[in-house]
């Protein structure tokens, strides 16, 4: 293990982001938001990155999902013991919540790369016995409780973060906020300019922007109005005071509200969407501002299945930390590909019928949908005419998996997947359909390398990008999506995957084409994909060469890293 002060060596990029996808079994993510930050954490370590992370500990995790026989979800806390997995550093921080001292600890976990890289990440804790008993809940569940509680979980996050990195001594070149959550550490180095250089309480020379904005990377993932954090003024007053005058406040954040991407956006230098079309939505959510583009990536090595694993390394020297080379897929043998995913496909189909009793044909072809349970993401669209469905299942053998929670507070993601079930019954003996509970990264792995076909179908344009696709790419397996985020820049048709529905024209969110794009889903469906799956092979494999070629050699993290290196880090 590496001793401590040789992370203080050089001065650091810090990437702060609410929730960081790290292991499996550390339960301190929800989804794609915190399975991309532990992407970008493990591709910095590969690339030896002069970087360290900060994120909460979330002590009770985003929750277990049961889900009962009529599809109803209920959720339960997440039982797990960080000292199992991190060190608990002896640094304390103050922050002040309601007019009260709450401490912050920190943990220490290091990714560790192969090439000899090293990331520290500190997960940032209140459970401490100094503290309130309701401020040592504050750290304990993933965007859990009310507004409220969300505020007091992001002045830990931007203030204590901040200062927990001051007290272990960093030197901090850039600080990356992944997400508007982050947004408050802005106002903290506003405060620590002010302190430097001892100034009286005057604007003109205090509250220096410019300065602030130089230090500052922001990264937006939300396409969509709502999904913005806004904070009413008077509960900010309660909770966190007048950390800086609030005259200065409203002109920085919003004149109603305490909007985070508004102040994450007015102090930063450089500010991206992540893929190309979520940089245009996001300029026309936020005019006047200058909104760059970086499209998202996944860890290739982590998002390889074990029998790709295999191949690859036989093939493809070097491809786990150099992924360009997929461009060279073509040496491989198409018989080999064809068996590493059947390898992948027979792992995927003896977990669903250990955990659901439901006996799957690896001969069939295979539908796969997993992700947040939320209305826009539209899990049911393939169910919009079963009629029509049916006929499909007649003509070719199909059979689908679903994965996915809905937020405690989500009553219609809820209420999908109670709809979902009830598709499950009326389609038995015609369509083996099942839903698989409490989805995770390692039950993310078997689905994407093991279907043959990943679907997505988002209402437009509200996917800012989507990993799980890029994921499935890694893995030989076609998409199959309606073209919004990164699909827009992935997909060649009949050659990369399929589209769903119209081009990407619309800037702005739009009313819903749930009856177009049903139908074109359908006709491919019967038209063209299952008719190659079951008659074409070769056709087929050529397809997931170039999945591989042409998808995973891009949109790999690895990329992703050397452009926020080049394009927002060195400015």
């Amino acid at each position: 293990m590496v001793q401590f002060q040789e992370f203080l060596k050089e001065p650091k990029i810090a990437y702060f982001s609410m929730e960081a996808g790290i292991l499996n079994d550390m339960p301190t993510y929800s989804g794609g938001l915190g399975v991309l930050a532990g992407d970008t954490i493990r591709s910095s370590a590969d690339l030896k990155l002069p970087f360290i992370a900060v994120t909460l500990l979330i002590r009770k995790g985003f929750f277990n999902q049961d889900i009962a026989e009529n599809g109803r979800q209920s959720e339960s806390p997440v039982s797990w013991e960080p000292s199992r997995f991190m060190s608990l550093l002896s640094e304390k921080v103050k922050v002040q919540i309601e007019g009260r001292d709450v401490y912050v600890q920190a943990w220490l976990y290091v990714v560790s790369s192969l090439t000899g890289g090293m990331v520290p990440v500190f997960f940032l804790d209140t459970d401490i016995p100094e503290n309130a008993p309701d401020d040592r809940e504050i750290t304990s569940h993933l965007y859990g409780g009310d507004n409220r509680y969300r505020l007091k979980q992001e002045i830990v996050l931007g203030l204590g973060g901040v200062r927990m990195l001051k007290a272990l001594g960093f030197q901090i070149k850039k600080y990356h906020l992944n997400e508007g959550h982050a947004a408050l550490l802005t106002l903290e180095l506003l405060l620590s300019y002010k302190k430097d250089i001892e100034s009286v309480w005057d604007e003109r020379f205090i509250w220096d922007t410019e300065t602030v904005k130089d230090l500052c990377v922001f990264t937006t993932h939300t396409p969509v109005e709502a999904g913005h954090d806004k904070f009413p003024y008077d509960v900010v007053k309660e909770v966190m005071g007048e950390p800086i005058p609030f005259n200065v406040l409203r002109e920085l954040a919003g004149r109603d509200n305490l909007n985070m991407t508004l102040l994450a956006l007015n102090l930063s230098k450089y500010v991206n969407g992540v893929a190309k079309k979520h940089g245009e939505v996001s300029k026309s959510l936020f005019p006047g501002y200058e909104i760059h583009a970086i499209t998202n990536g996944v860890h290739s090595y982590t998002w390889t299945c074990e029998s790709f694993i295999r191949l690859y390394d036989r093939y493809l020297s070097g491809w786990a930390n150099e992924p360009e080379v997929f461009v060279r897929v073509g040496r491989i043998p198409d018989e080999e590909i064809w068996d590493a995913h059947i390898q992948a496909k027979i792992k995927l189909l003896y977990y669903v019928k250990t955990t659901t009793g439901v006996e799957m044909d690896p001969d069939v072809l295979t539908i796969g949908f997993a992700r947040r349970a939320t209305a826009y993401k539209r899990a049911d669209l393939l169910f919009s005419d079963l009629t029509r469905l049916k006929k499909i299942a007649q003509k070719g053998r199909l059979q689908i998996i679903y994965a996915g929670k809905a937020h405690p507070n989500d009553q219609p993601g809820k209420k999908l997947i109670e709809t979902i079930h009830g598709y499950i019954k009326e389609l038995k003996g015609i369509i083996n359909i099942v839903y698989l509970k409490n989805y995770n990264m390692d039950i993310a792995l078997k689905l994407i390398s093991g279907v043959d076909v990943w679907l997505n179908t988002p209402l437009r344009p509200r996917e800012a990008s989507g990993t799980s696709g890029m994921k499935a790419a890694h893995n030989g397996v076609l998409n199959f999506s309606v073209l919004d985020g990164w699909w827009i820049e992935g997909h060649i048709e009949g050659y990369t995957g399929w589209s769903i529905g119209p081009a990407p024209s619309e800037f702005k969110l739009t009313e819903t084409t749930d009856t177009k794009d049903a139908d074109d889903l359908y006709y491919k469906l019967e038209e063209v994909i299952m008719p190659i799956f079951y008659n074409d092979r070769r056709t087929w494999i050529r397809m997931m060469q170039n999945a591989i070629g042409k998808n995973a050699y891009y949109f790999n993290s690895h990329r992703m890293m050397r452009r926020y290196v080049t394009e927002a880090y060195i400015r």
